[in-house]
């Protein structure tokens, strides 16, 4: 080994790749740093050529700004919001040079909506008792009000009351059911029977742990679509406001008004390229995508994108980074849609794909970290420790998303790569707080994945204010946000500009997790044929690897 000094702390490189590892080398040589996964090998090459030159360059100012525009908008496929996102975020990559700038590339695909896009205006809901006015438990009259999820993604314009009924049993023309269960497990019997509107307060178990302890979660108001066309009125309630209906005197109405838009826009989504200086024929692309009502989901990623990408820019015009071998790409749209907008558009050749999606959640406020979700492999199928699957675990592939084969997954080390940039960025800020998982699907990267490119997230998560209300601005995390921006672009850049001199690391860090692997597969008495799929899976990998850093051919 090579002893490598960085300030105080000494860095071991291998000088040979090959397993096994050299004795000693657990010891002196490797490191969790502060994420909860795999050993990985010390070392200056790889994604830690990179994290110093992005640290320093990202503004995390400009970040959380960018964030707090999209979080000013309920954002759905080609509404307005979305549009007034998409149309900021082009504003800034034009302004720092894209588009304009020699290898900064900038377009704008379109292409037309199956359906309108949908844009809230207001909504209300009033309690109406026996002998006694109106009053309001919720409502919304911009974009920007807290309570603006209570009106379901795709549901129509309404006006009128109904008498309260708890029970699915209770069910009659004109009423209205209030229900713990999910919308759309009753929308079809209340249709049936001729309600008039469903007021659902469901939430999942993770949204009801408020890690602050202040039990915020009873004014939480879940995120959720009905098909568009739908008769019923359909509103999402918070547990506080079903208490208040459920306390109601008997004979007592609700009165639901919703004012939405429904308008023929074209989809669009926005693409910033960096073209490769030696292999401008391939690209690694990053997606993030707009539509939702949080700021963590997704507003963070949008902006957490967007400023990677001019910290890049900026990079290389200053010479501060090199322009990457192979090309890095910025996407922007519609989740699933933008990734296939990308690959349907590109004629570059796809190396590897990133999802940017829920980047800046505060653990103070929400108990998320982040995480490294990997591209499907053997502890797909067959979870061992130190695996463990989230609470929103989704083991089957979306059909949307594409034919995800988790049980043939593609060999590649794109996993390990990721995994040493989450570690070089934790050891660059003195301490970061990240873990890793199998793959669960239902993200932008099941796309590329679908298409048998390798992909990765990175995200946060166990997040109580997912996909509620609550997902605001004061849940992300500015230093949060940053960290992992950096990292992830640190990831992609390690693909676009594989060296040579960075196969060693690779190789080493795959040694260690392989040796991690097999014993854990002996530990815990799994089957023999969970140590071959892994076996074939390094295999696969080390190939993979020897290709990115070489510039041999993929396949």
């Amino acid at each position: 080994m090579r002893l490598i000094t960085l300030g105080t702390l000494s860095l071991c490189v291998a000088c040979a790749g090959s397993p096994p590892i050299p004795d000693g080398w657990e010891g002196a040589g490797t490191t969790h740093a502060y994420h909860d996964g795999p050993r990985v090998a010390y070392g200056m090459n790889g994604p830690a050529r990179f994290v110093s030159a992005l640290l320093n360059g990202f503004d995390a100012d400009a970040a959380m700004e960018m964030a707090a525009f999209a979080d000013r908008f309920y954002r759905e496929p080609a509404n307005e919001g979305f549009d007034a996102v998409l149309d900021r975020v082009h504003a800034e990559l034009s302004r720092v040079g894209f588009g304009t700038k020699e290898g900064l590339e900038l377009r704008v695909v379109e292409h037309p909506m199956d359906e309108p896009a949908w844009t809230p205006r207001r909504a209300e809901l009033a309690l109406i008792e026996p002998g006694a006015g109106p009053e309001t438990l919720l409502r919304f009259d911009t974009n920007d009000d807290r309570q603006r999820t209570m009106l379901s993604v795709g549901a129509g314009s309404h006006d009128g009351a109904g008498r309260l009924v708890f029970r699915v049993e209770d069910l009659a023309p004109g009423t209205v059911l209030v229900t713990d269960q999910p919308v759309r497990d009753v929308l079809e019997v209340a249709a049936e029977a001729g309600a008039f509107a469903v007021l659902s307060s469901y939430l999942r178990d993770y949204n009801r742990v408020d890690p602050t302890g202040e039990d915020r979660a009873r004014d939480s108001i879940l995120y959720t679509s009905v098909p568009q066309g739908t008769a019923v009125a359909t509103l999402q309630i918070s547990p506080r406001a079903h208490e208040q209906l459920a306390a109601a005197a008997a004979g007592s109405r609700a009165r639901i008004v919703s004012e939405v838009d429904f308008a023929e826009r074209p989809l669009r989504t926005v693409i910033a390229t960096v073209v490769g200086a030696r292999r401008p024929d391939q690209i690694v692309p990053m997606v993030a995508h707009v539509q939702g009502p949080g700021a963590s989901d997704n507003a963070s990623g949008v902006a957490g994108l967007l400023e990677a990408a001019r910290t890049l820019a900026h990079a290389i015009e200053t010479e501060t980074l090199a322009r990457p071998g192979r090309g890095v790409a910025f996407v922007w749209g519609s989740e699933f849609v933008a990734s296939r907008a990308f690959l349907d558009s590109t004629e570059r050749e796809v190396v590897a794909g990133f999802s940017a999606d829920m980047f800046g959640a505060s653990k103070e406020r929400t108990g998320a970290i982040c995480l490294l979700e990997r591209a499907p492999d053997p502890g797909t199928l067959t979870p061992l420790p130190p695996d463990e699957h989230t609470p929103r675990t989704v083991t089957a592939s979306y059909a949307q998303a594409g034919d995800v084969r988790t049980d043939e997954p593609l060999p590649n080390g794109l996993n390990i790569v990721t995994r040493l940039a989450l570690v070089d960025v934790g050891l660059a800020a003195g301490g970061w707080e990240t873990r890793e998982h199998p793959w669960e699907g239902g993200r932008d990267h099941d796309v590329f994945l679908g298409r048998g490119i390798p992909a990765v997230q990175l995200w946060h998560f166990t997040d109580f204010a997912y996909h509620t209300n609550l997902d605001r601005l004061e849940h992300v995390d500015s230093h949060e946000l940053a960290l992992t921006s950096v990292a992830l672009l640190c990831a992609a850049l390690a693909v676009a500009d594989g060296a040579p001199t960075d196969l060693t690391r690779y190789l080493a860090s795959m040694s260690l997790e392989r040796r991690l692997r097999l014993a854990t597969v002996e530990i815990e008495g799994a089957d023999r044929e969970v140590a071959e799929q892994w076996i074939e899976w390094f295999t696969g990998a080390r190939h993979w690897l020897r290709s990115m850093c070489l510039d041999l051919e993929f396949s």
